[in-house]
């Protein structure tokens, strides 16, 4: 399994942006999939993840504001961002979850100004 990420880039606050990331190598439909980030100097951290049957889980920091959503037709889950404010300047990953064996895909670099 795959995953490519993209979307990322410099925006100001109060902009939105979305990220996609499309799976390779296997049909998403009983794949977990989620977005983490890692900010510099921190830890990564789950963002949102969204379940095989379609449930959405967010990290209390971004309810409201992002949108994880997935489309099995097009392998590809995406992290809609809205209002974003500088500490959500990250990089993010996207995964998959299946089984107990996870998958990572590399990072795109979200860098949200003031």
């Amino acid at each position: 399994v795959q995953l490519q990420a993209s979307g990322g880039g410099l925006v100001q606050a109060g902009d939105s942006r979305r990220l996609s990331c499309v799976v390779s190598g296997r049909t998403l439909n009983d794949l977990s999939l989620g977005w983490f980030r890692q900010a510099s100097g921190k830890q990564r951290e789950l963002v949102a993840q969204i379940s095989s049957g379609g449930t959405p889980n967010y990290q209390d920091s971004v309810k409201g504001r992002f949108t994880i959503s997935r489309d099995n037709a097009k392998n590809t889950v995406y992290l809609q961002m809205n209002s974003l404010k500088p500490e959500d300047t990250a990089v993010y990953f996207c995964n998959a979850l299946r089984l107990g064996s996870v998958y990572w895909g590399q990072g795109t670099l979200v860098t949200v100004s003031s």
